[in-house]
């Protein structure tokens, strides 16, 4: 069992990872983020907020700001989404919130919201590392316990929920560092790594308990259901695909996700000089221009099609031709061509991770989890789910979405919810 707190103070600081992966979005200063904040038109029924999956009070936080009362607007924040720090980096908010931004139709630039929402939450971490208290307590222990296996970022809204309802819940994981993909997974320059660790502080503070370095397979699964009162799957994803191509398990082949765990974690500081990521995805451009800020003097994404059939955003593609990324299309792996590289990282997808619930008869569907969606119940009414191996790979918020209605379903189903 992990001590109760300091995956933050206990993380590895590499100054290096740290100077080349500037963040994307730099922090607002004070004076900038309130006058941000009075852009805002507090819209009676605010489209942003309804284009947030965890349903954000986004003008009520905004508000707050503009007022100054930013322990109030975290607080606000928290409520919906108790990783509003990370989904404030991490979110596609062109995609979401400042997508659906009224501004928008009058030819104005949408509100920052997923800054201001990182200058509310930058602010509440100032006041406790002050030693101000948290925002929430957890509830009067009830006797409940849950086990939630995969520490991401569904597993970790799910027990936040069931913490406030006084519910102990246990969270499984096989890597040393809680947080799945926030903290292994996703582009340091978007979240980095100490910022995605305080935050699990924060649920560590709440009670949250976490086991690491520990498999959950089959039997391990069947011992949680027996000892718990319920359990929760939040295992995301598994391996990157393969091409099937002979060269991949070359020593110059890797995948996007152990490149991008290892320059996070300080394991990897340098690439080849030329580097060749096979994809199209935001997974893949991630990669892309890491292997750019690690030095690489030309990356080239691959890809089998055309670009306007890339999964990517458009707005990341724009993202990895600025920071000089080049793109190859039209280029299935049968089709035989040379690309001179010392480097390949392969982003072709993730298959499924599930294999370990078969003797539970779970209801499936293309390995992912089926569920119901209001509550996250599966067919196995002791068994409720989240996250990627649910909905196959979306947003860290779409898992933080989940993890939160499970949590309160779960809660009520023990007979504790409010």
């Amino acid at each position: 069992m992990s001590e109760a707190t300091g995956f933050y103070a206990k993380a590895p600081r590499n100054a290096e990872v740290a100077a080349r992966f500037v963040e994307l979005h730099p922090p607002f200063v004070a004076a900038a983020a309130v006058a941000e904040a009075h852009r805002c038109l507090n819209c009676f029924d605010a489209p942003c907020m309804g284009a947030c999956p965890t349903h954000i009070d986004v003008p009520r936080f905004i508000k707050k700001i503009a007022t100054g009362n930013l322990e109030g607007s975290a607080r606000t924040i928290l409520e919906a989404n108790i990783l509003g720090a990370s989904c404030a980096r991490a979110c596609p908010v062109e995609v979401l919130c400042e997508g659906a931004c009224v501004l928008h139709r009058e030819g104005k630039r949408p509100i920052e919201i997923g800054r201001l929402q990182r200058f509310a939450m930058d602010a509440l971490d100032s006041m406790q590392d002050a030693g101000a208290a948290l925002p929430f307590v957890p509830g009067e222990d009830t006797g409940r316990k849950v086990a939630l296996v995969g520490a991401g970022p569904a597993s970790l809204a799910c027990a936040a929920e069931l913490r406030r309802r006084g519910v102990r819940a246990v969270v499984f994981d096989a890597r040393p560092l809680p947080g799945g993909l926030n903290t292994y997974g996703v582009a340091e320059y978007k979240l980095p790594l100490l910022e995605s660790l305080r935050e699990i502080d924060r649920l560590c503070a709440l009670g949250v308990e976490f086991v690491l370095e520990t498999t959950v397979d089959a039997v391990k699964l069947a011992e949680l259901e027996r000892e718990y009162d319920a359990v929760f799957l939040g295992v995301g994803l598994g391996a990157i695909r393969k091409l099937g191509l002979a060269a991949e398990e070359h020593e110059s082949v890797t995948n996007a996700l152990d490149f991008i765990a290892g320059y996070k974690s300080g394991a990897i500081a340098t690439v080849a000089e030329t580097v060749a990521v096979v994809g199209a995805g935001n997974t893949a451009i991630d990669a892309a221009i890491a292997a750019v800020r690690l030095g690489a003097r030309e990356v080239t994404m691959v890809y089998r099609r055309g670009p306007e059939q890339m999964s990517a955003f458009a707005f990341e593609y724009e993202h990895a031709r600025l920071e000089g990324v080049r793109f190859l299309w039209h280029t299935p792996a049968e089709r035989a061509f040379e690309l001179g590289c010392g480097l390949v990282v392969l982003a072709v997808g993730q298959g499924t991770h599930t294999e370990f619930v078969a003797p539970m008869r779970l209801e499936m569907e293309d390995g992912r989890i089926v569920v119901e969606r209001a509550t996250g119940r599966t067919s196995h009414a002791k068994v409720y789910a989240g996250g990627d191996c649910v909905n196959g790979g979306r947003e860290v918020v779409d898992a933080v979405a989940d993890g939160k209605r499970a949590g309160v379903a779960m809660a009520q189903a023990l007979g504790v919810g409010r």
